[in-house]
């Protein structure tokens, strides 16, 4: 695919060596060094090139190194997750795919500050998405309608090594959470969804904080953790009201209507010219193929024991 490896080495060190903590996080989380990225790599690009059911894949070091990192170079989890990553995306295109900031329902949403990535980092430098239940509309948009919109953010955030290193936290205000919001999604979907995250999405999730729960939704968050490997649900913190939120979350890097010191206004601008600059990007994920059957499973024995997407799900540790 034309690329480089010299230069593609050079600039992934140049990453680092501008900024020493994260080199040396890179090390010692994820065991991290040239020799072993670029072996790593080299590798990745060889096992997609010889697989015989994905027919189109991102190859570069931003795209691959998503799911290295996550797997701290475990090369065969990070393979497993890449496929699972493209098979989703076959299963669930009304999730994964069609993500243009331009299309209408997804700006609009965007537009009422449903979900944000703060400006600032939090006291670990993580990438800190920040969400509002009700400031998404449930009898007006869908459950796709939502998952579009995250796709889409995270998927804008993925290629950035620092969040790949460092991970994510995530602070999700349910005030406002109406019963329109508990019945938007089934059950089985949210079965789906909540694998996807865990299992298919080249993210570090470190820690959720939320915040404002009603009574009449504690269920439903109940089943959410249920779904969550242990590893996952020691990371879910929940707080009964912003203040509470305040002794875990710098208030200064939340939105000004949260305590903070930038409008939300601000970041929706912020967010909304970033998701424009990179909208050809995230509109050709849509070209990433693997062939499937219509139960998720891929159609060679490429892998041993492949047992289609239900059986992709295993429970594999996720940092």
């Amino acid at each position: 695919m034309g690329i480089n490896l010299e230069n593609e080495s050079k600039q992934q060190e140049m990453i680092l060596n501008a900024d020493k903590e994260l080199k040396l996080l890179a090390k010692v989380e994820l065991r991290e060094d040239e020799e072993t990225r670029n072996h790593a790599l080299a590798t990745m690009r060889e096992w997609i090139a010889k697989h015989p059911d994905i027919v189109n894949c991102r190859t570069d070091a931003p795209f691959l190194l998503r799911f290295l990192r996550t797997k701290k170079f475990s090369i065969p989890q990070a393979q497993d997750m890449i496929e699972r990553y493209l098979i989703v995306r076959e299963v669930y295109p009304q999730w994964f795919r069609r993500l243009d900031v331009l299309d209408p329902t997804l700006s609009n949403i965007l537009d009422s500050g449903y979900l944000v990535p703060l400006l600032e980092r939090d006291e670990f430098g993580r990438c800190v998405l920040f969400s509002n239940a009700g400031r998404f509309d449930p009898y007006k948009y869908t459950a796709a309608d939502m998952a579009r919109v995250h796709s889409l953010v995270v998927e804008s955030l993925m290629d950035d090594p620092e969040n790949q290193i460092r991970g994510y936290s995530y602070v999700n205000d349910e005030s406002g959470l109406l019963m329109g919001h508990v019945t938007l999604w089934s059950l089985t979907d949210i079965r789906n969804m909540t694998r996807c995250i865990q299992y298919s999405t080249p993210m570090r999730h470190k820690s959720t904080h939320l915040i404002n729960i009603p009574q009449y939704a504690t269920k439903v968050f109940e089943f959410v953790s249920s779904l969550l490997n242990e590893k996952l649900r020691n990371r879910l913190l929940f707080h009964c009201n912003m203040e509470e939120l305040h002794k875990s979350i710098n208030p200064k890097i939340l939105p000004k209507e949260y305590g903070g010191e930038v409008p939300l206004s601000v970041m929706i601008n912020e967010l909304k010219k970033k998701l424009l600059a990179k909208r050809e990007q995230l509109l050709a994920l849509d070209d990433l193929k693997i062939n499937v059957d219509k139960k998720g499973k891929i159609m060679s024995d490429f892998n041993d024991n492949q047992t289609g997407l239900e059986g992709s799900f295993r429970k594999l540790e996720v940092d």
